[in-house]
């Protein structure tokens, strides 16, 4: 149950970065509920979370999830740069966490 909650909290952390792009471009009242919303659920998901797994794991999967897809989002639908650094990477990130993952 705990990496369920992980996973839900890292996509609310994603759906909270985009509305954070969306509201500093535009200061709307949807574009800041967005905002608020998605790291507001991500926040309280990761807490969730910590009756499972151990703090320090729940964390840093959380981060790692939330970074990378961040960048994703912000490469595929807004135009940000695709370089060989950024993909190398973002490549090293997932590699961290999951080697966290599996010693722990």
């Amino acid at each position: 149950m705990g990496w369920i909650y992980i996973v839900l909290a890292a996509m609310s952390e994603i759906i909270g970065v985009v509305g954070l792009r969306f509201y500093s471009q535009n200061k709307t009242v949807r574009n800041l509920l967005i905002y608020i919303g998605g790291f507001g659920l991500s926040f309280a998901l990761l807490y969730a979370s910590f009756n499972y797994l151990q703090l320090s794991i729940a964390y840093v999967v959380w981060v790692g999830i939330g970074t990378v897809g961040a960048v994703l989002v912000n490469i595929i639908f807004f135009g940000e740069s695709k370089n060989l650094t950024r993909i190398i990477s973002i490549i090293a990130i997932i590699i961290g966490v999951a080697g966290l993952k599996a010693v722990s």
